[in-house]
């Protein structure tokens, strides 16, 4: 119950949330700077934790509906209170998390341990008065959006325009009013008449960071359509559709398997899009549809045992990528706790490991190698004896400092740039 299944910073970065197998929901907050301990400053510290969705059962299909939260999003800060969307399979829910220092006391009708008081008795009128007390941490659920998805809901994205998001299960992706739970609109079906013509499922889907009308979705087929909802109400004709042509000559009975898209994701800026498939990431250019502008190979040395990953189901893994806050570094996670880091301007890239062993607090990570075949190095790690039930699939970056965030399935990570 305490595998984390998604990782998500709120738009100041100031608090991060993770969501886990359980239904739970643990919101960490970042410390404050001080005088005396300016190395503090990077902490994160648990500020609210809850349960947002418990086990259900649909009687009417005979199944099991897990409480496991599948993605969390924040919507950005109003006020003082923070509002973020947790999703399991089936529901959404908008939490509110507020704070409370202040508590009123001395009433009329009722006595300080709340027992109603005889009218008869009250011969003075008081004015009641707020006092202060210990800060609490209030999580109410304010909507709970809910009978809208036949599937499993794989992402939830918050529009631009702070009014609407949408949600996506493997068929339909459906746009939702923040305000109004009791209906949303279906804007993207690909569900076929008949369910043995089904070729491929939608895998997740993301609003553009500027654009309100913008979307885009991916599927198992390795493909991204860019969707605009000022076309049509239902977006089933894409306005670009992105795909990579196979290359004949690496043909395998996996070829289909491994080009499936396990995360999309916008750059900062709206101009790119990244997507993951099993063994690569690649960022496409808004513009240029024909072919990815780079290709970052993630795990390579991974291709000759497609055979065994498939066997033990590894295959099937979707892991998550993320920017940086600048849009010139990517992060994807790995199998053996390793995560990979591209940067795109010097086109260097690292592997970081993120275990138990390695993470005393303050230590500086070192970059791992893994060897294929032949002679091993003593600081190399050979592809044999990589540890395929270690591995990251959740990550997030801080929107404008060099902090990550690592989920190595029941462990969080929080890791940040050298602080002199």
């Amino acid at each position: 119950a305490d595998i984390i299944s998604t990782v998500e910073f709120n738009s100041s970065g100031e608090l991060l949330a993770t969501g886990d197998k359980g239904g739970r929901v643990v919101v960490f907050q970042r410390e404050q700077e001080s005088k005396s301990q300016p190395q503090r400053r990077g902490e994160y510290n648990v500020y609210s934790t809850f349960q947002s969705h418990e086990p259900e059962f649909d009687y009417l299909k005979s199944l099991e509906i897990e409480e496991k939260i599948n993605k969390i999003k924040w919507l950005p800060q109003q006020n003082a209170a923070y509002f973020l969307l947790s999703t399991n399979d089936k529901t959404v829910k908008l939490w509110k998390i507020s704070e409370r220092d202040k508590r009123p006391e001395g009433y009329n009708l009722k006595d300080e341990d709340g027992r109603i008081r005889d009218p008869s008795t009250i011969t003075s009128l008081r004015v009641p008065v707020l006092q202060p007390m210990d800060l609490m941490v209030e999580a109410t659920a304010r909507r709970v959006f809910s009978n809208a998805h036949t599937y499993h809901i794989n992402s939830i994205s918050v529009n631009s325009d702070l009014q609407t998001y949408i949600s996506t299960d493997d068929l339909r992706v459906n746009l939702w009013n923040l305000e109004i739970t009791d209906r949303s609109f279906n804007i993207v079906d690909i569900k076929p008449a008949n369910m043995e013509e089904l070729t491929e499922v939608i895998t997740s889907a993301e609003f553009h960071p500027q654009q309100c009308h913008t979307f885009a979705y991916s599927s198992s087929k390795g493909s991204i359509r860019l969707c605009d909802m000022r076309q049509a109400a239902l977006c089933d004709k894409h306005c670009k559709y992105f795909e990579e042509p196979e290359d004949p000559s690496t043909r395998s009975f996996f070829s289909e398997i491994i080009s499936s898209i396990s995360d999309v994701k916008f750059s900062h800026n709206g101009r790119y899009l990244m997507t993951r498939d099993y063994l690569t990431v690649k960022v496409w250019d808004l513009q240029m549809e024909n072919k990815p502008l780079e290709t970052y190979q993630v795990h390579d040395y991974l291709r000759g045992k497609l055979c065994s990953l498939y066997e033990n189901d590894c295959i099937f893994d979707k892991f998550e990528c993320v920017w940086n806050g600048s849009d010139s570094v990517i992060m994807t996670g790995s199998y053996n706790n390793f995560f990979r880091m591209f940067d795109r301007n010097t086109k260097r890239d690292v592997t970081l490991e993120a275990s138990r062993e390695n993470s005393k607090p303050r230590a500086i990570l070192k970059p791992r190698k893994v060897c294929v075949g032949g002679k091993r190095r003593k600081d190399e790690i050979s592809v044999d004896s990589l540890d395929f039930s270690k591995k990251i699939l959740h990550t997030t970056w801080h929107p404008h400092e060099n902090i990550i965030a690592v989920a190595a399935t029941n462990n969080l990570y929080i890791f940040q740039d050298k602080v002199n």
